[in-house]
C-alpha cells in the first residue's frame, strides 16, 4: 500500500461516504427482500474503492478498479426482476469495459516503457525522461491517454458518460451516492495520481 496526503484525503470520502450509504441504506433498504445481497454488494465496493485508493503499483490500482466496476453493475441490476434496470446494468458494464481495455493497455505500455507499476518508480522514470531533450517517445504520449480513457469510462466523463444516467435503476443510496460521489471521484482520483 501507499499512503501520502492524497490517499489519505480520498480514504475519509470514500469510508466517510460508505459510512453514510450504511446508514441511510440501512432505514431505505429495511424489509427488501434483498437486503443481505443489496449491503454484500456496497460492502465489497467499498473494499474495492479503499484498494483502489491504497494502491502502491498499477496492477492493484486495475483490480480495485475492476472490483469497483463488478460492484457497480450488481448495484445497478440489484432490482434484476425488471427489465430496465437489466439493461440499466448491462449498459454500464459494456461501457466500463471500454474504458478497461484502455486503462489494461496503458498499464501494459507502462510495463513496457518503464518495466515496472509500481507507481512511485514510474513516476520517479518519467520525471527523469521529461528532463531530457529529446527523450519523449510515442509511447510516452499514449500512455496518458489510455490512462484517461479508463477513468472516462469508469467515472462517467465524455464521451464514456452514457451509462450513468441509466444507473439510477439501482437503489438509491446506490444511485445518489456511490456513484455520484465515490465511482464518479475515483476517475479524478487516477488523473490526480
Amino acid at each position: 500500500y501507499f499512503i501520502d496526503s492524497l490517499t489519505i484525503v480520498m480514504l475519509f470520502v470514500v469510508t466517510g461516504i460508505g459510512t453514510l450509504v450504511a446508514i441511510y441504506g440501512s432505514g431505505y433498504m429495511k424489509g427488501d427482500r434483498g437486503y443481505a445481497r443489496f449491503f454484500a454488494a456496497v460492502s465489497l465496493f467499498i473494499f474495492a474503492m479503499t484498494t483502489l485508493v491504497l494502491a502502491d503499483n498499477l496492477v492493484l490500482l486495475f483490480l480495485g478498479w475492476e472490483g469497483v466496476g463488478v460492484c457497480s453493475y450488481l448495484l445497478i441490476g440489484y432490482y434484476y426482476e425488471k427489465p430496465s434496470a437489466v439493461a440499466a446494468a448491462k449498459k454500464a458494464f459494456i461501457v466500463n469495459r471500454i474504458g478497461d481495455v484502455g486503462f489494461a493497455t496503458g498499464i501494459l505500455l507502462i510495463w513496457m516503457t518503464f518495466g515496472t507499476v509500481n507507481l512511485s518508480e514510474v513516476v520517479a522514470q518519467a520525471r527523469a525522461i521529461g528532463d531530457q531533450e529529446g527523450a519523449v517517445t510515442t509511447a510516452h504520449l499514449w500512455i496518458p491517454f489510455l490512462l484517461m480513457l479508463g477513468a472516462f469510462g469508469n467515472s462517467a466523463q465524455i464521451p464514456l458518460y452514457v451509462w450513468l444516467p441509466d444507473a439510477m435503476e439501482g437503489p438509491t443510496p446506490v444511485s445518489a451516492l456511490i456513484h455520484a460521489a465515490t465511482m464518479v471521484t475515483a476517475g479524478v482520483y487516477i488523473i490526480a495520481r
